[in-house]
């Protein structure tokens, strides 16, 4: 018998999933609980329909990601930060931060797609990169300076 998946359900399949399974597990287990209904015509073509649609969506959203990517590669950012006499400054320059100065420049960029080597402490020039799951980058520099 053949189900969509309302939920993901453990060595079945994940909630969106046409899948094909024994009637009496759908029947005694599934439909009970609200983890699957059964797959009519109907269901079928508007599953296929939101597939279709959160497809393009997807391929939207990557086009978006590349466009902004392009437009900050190489990008430098500047902090203007109060330090020590060995350059060494009195906090980190973190995610959140660069995150709030590209969105000044008028960037959208979530902190968690930032990703620095190591904790920038010191004045100077540093490198991020701004990376997306699909594999997708763009380098930024950060130049942190004495206030």
């Amino acid at each position: 018998m053949k189900v969509i998946l309302q939920k993901d359900v453990k060595d079945v399949g994940r909630v969106g999933e046409l899948v094909n399974v024994s009637e009496g597990f759908a029947r005694n287990f599934l439909f009970p609980r609200k983890l699957a209904a059964e797959a009519t015509e109907k269901r079928v073509k508007e599953y296929e329909h939101l597939q279709r649609v959160a497809e393009a969506k997807k391929k939207k959203a990557m086009a978006e990601r590349q466009e902004l990517l392009g437009k900050i590669n190489g990008t430098t950012v500047t902090f203007k930060l109060a330090a020590g006499e060995t350059d060494k400054l009195f906090g980190t320059v973190t995610t959140t931060d660069i995150s709030k100065e590209l969105q000044k420049m008028g960037h959208s960029v979530d902190r968690r797609d930032i990703h620095l080597e190591e904790p920038i402490k010191v004045l100077g020039q540093h490198k991020a990169v701004v990376r997306y799951s699909e594999g997708m980058e763009a380098k930024i520099q950060i130049a942190v300076e004495r206030a």
